[in-house]
């Protein structure tokens, strides 16, 4: 779902979040190739006066032990000659400057004639007491790299009789890394064309997954969204493929009873009934699918998502039932006052006539003995549930249900040791409990084989209500599945009365079990209130 308002303020604002990524990529790219970029010339620098003061060194030192070298600095001219012998190496070797000189600094061969003789300008001390070394130091000829080395005489290795300096000028230097330099930077041009190239690829398909939004328009979207989510009357639950939670509302915390932090948990870890568990994990199509979960009833829709045809997924709403279960159960108990009192005008009216015709043949005894006895029947029946029975709506559905179970011919015995004070529980519960435990006792009598009776026992002892219903009929096959939804023996319905017994009793802190057969027995105990003034 786009907002126009949103996209258009996006567009209109700091640009797009892909054009703002891409920016910052630009400009972070930039910075690290610059500082990559320096940091390859000070290494190549670095480099390439190591290699000067490795080649000065090495010169120096062949130089040094050179018979011809040593032989001419005791002579009478030594530069005549060493100053031809050392520029042909000088040159040989691409070094900046070869400086013979005696101890006492005075130079034999330098690249300017007019240096010879002159006094060698630097540091000579380490060279004097038999050490070659290197340095860095300014002279005639500027800063150089430059090793000075002992010529030793010949046959000795302490008696020092010349040295020799042999250097590399920075500027001579500078131009091998001026060389290096074009490699460096074409390097360092060709990563951050690659980069900038990535860095477009990239904003260009995040522009299209974020529809051209900027990063506040987004945020606000995510914002109405989330309020969105958490204000709607449904419960809402976000499954990933993997059946784990990616988000819940508040409305399917409160449906689910959900505790915590539940982001990431599989569904058989919420805690749920398991048709329901079974159901949200295998992510099928679901359409209003009654489920009774915890203390409520829930009608359930499930799509899967599939986007470009795969699975990842499923959305799951939920809406509470539970009081429209409440309010329908109430509703069936008031039909079926309504049919007890169709089936007893029926009757009434069909004894009525007996009586009359009775009359019409002159048999007036007969007709009045007829008369008094069948008033008799129904009045004793009456009588003992009022009597026995103080909560009302029990009692209207006891006789409405021994009414209904006449006329279908199933007879409907109540234990006579039956006595039921105030109980506090609600009427909606005792009329779910007993009205769907009696309607099943009469259709299980139905199936089985004559006589076909449902024997009621109601009693309160030790603070709790006891009831038990018992029929003739061929019993219950699987008694561990029986308060499941979906469970029935009927060829329609959707098997959820017991399943609405079983949570009714749970509601109100009691018990129910089954005695299977044959002739299931059913036994239930539910703690009593205390009555509350009114």
């Amino acid at each position: 779902m786009r907002i126009p308002a949103l996209t258009a303020r996006g567009r209109r604002g700091r640009g797009s979040l892909a054009r703002q990524l891409l920016g910052l990529q630009a400009l972070v790219l930039l910075v690290v190739v610059v500082a990559l970029g320096w940091l390859a010339v000070a290494r190549a620098q670095a480099a390439v006066e190591d290699r000067a003061a490795n080649q000065s060194r090495s010169i120096a030192e062949t130089i040094a032990d050179s018979p011809l070298v040593r032989s001419a600095v005791v002579g009478t001219d030594p530069t005549a000659v060493l100053q031809p012998y050392v520029e042909q190496v000088r040159a040989d070797t691409a070094t900046s400057f070869i400086t013979v000189m005696a101890p006492d600094r005075t130079r034999f061969t330098h690249p300017d004639p007019d240096q010879i003789g002159q006094p060698f300008v630097g540091n000579i001390a380490e060279a004097l007491a038999g050490e070659a070394f290197t340095e860095t130091y300014t002279g005639t000829l500027g800063p150089s790299v430059r090793t000075v080395a002992p010529i030793f005489a010949t046959g000795s290795s302490t008696d020092v009789v010349a040295l020799v300096s042999v250097g590399i000028t920075v500027a001579a230097i500078g131009d091998d890394v001026a060389a290096a330099l074009p490699g460096v930077l074409g390097v360092a041009a060709a990563v951050l064309a690659a980069g900038a190239l990535g860095s477009w690829l990239i904003s260009r398909r995040l522009r299209r997954q974020t529809h051209g939004l900027g990063a506040a328009p987004l945020a606000r979207m995510l914002e109405y969204y989330d309020a969105v989510l958490h204000a709607v009357r449904e419960g809402l639950l976000l499954l990933d493929g993997d059946r784990r939670v990616q988000l819940v509302n508040d409305e399917a915390r409160r449906l689910l009873e959900l505790d915590g932090d539940v982001t990431g948990r599989h569904v058989t870890e919420l805690g749920l009934s398991p048709e329901l568990a079974t159901t949200l994990s295998q992510q099928r199509l679901a359409v209003d699918e009654v489920h009774v979960s915890g203390s409520r009833v829930l009608v359930v829709s499930q799509a899967p998502a599939t986007p470009k045809g795969g699975s990842v997924g499923a959305v799951v709403t939920l809406r509470d039932h539970t009081d429209l279960q409440a309010l329908t159960g109430e509703l069936d108990s008031v039909r079926a006052f309504a049919e007890s009192l169709r089936s007893q005008a029926h009757e009434a009216a069909n004894r009525l006539h007996t009586t009359v015709s009775l009359v019409e043949l002159g048999r007036t005894e007969e007709a009045v003995e007829f008369a008094t006895s069948e008033l008799a029947v129904a009045q004793r029946l009456t009588d003992r549930v009022v009597e026995a029975v103080e909560e009302p709506v029990l009692a209207a559905l006891l006789l409405g249900k021994a009414a209904t179970a006449h006329e279908r011919g199933v007879a409907l015995e109540i234990d006579p040791a039956t006595a039921v004070g105030t109980t506090g529980i609600p009427g909606g519960d005792l009329v779910t409990i007993v009205g769907n435990l009696l309607d099943n006792a009469i259709d299980a009598a139905l199936a089985g084989d004559a006589p076909r009776e449902v024997q009621l026992s109601l009693w309160q002892a030790e603070g709790r209500l006891e009831l038990r219903v018992e029929d003739t009929g061929p019993g219950v096959a699987d008694p561990e599945q029986v308060f499941a939804r979906g469970w029935t023996t009927k060829s329609t319905g959707q098997g959820l009365g017991l399943a609405l017994v079983a949570q009714a009793v749970k509601r109100n802190g009691g018990t129910v079990s089954v005695r299977p057969g044959p002739g299931a027995e059913f036994s239930v105990s539910l703690p009593v209130r205390a009555a509350v003034a009114p």
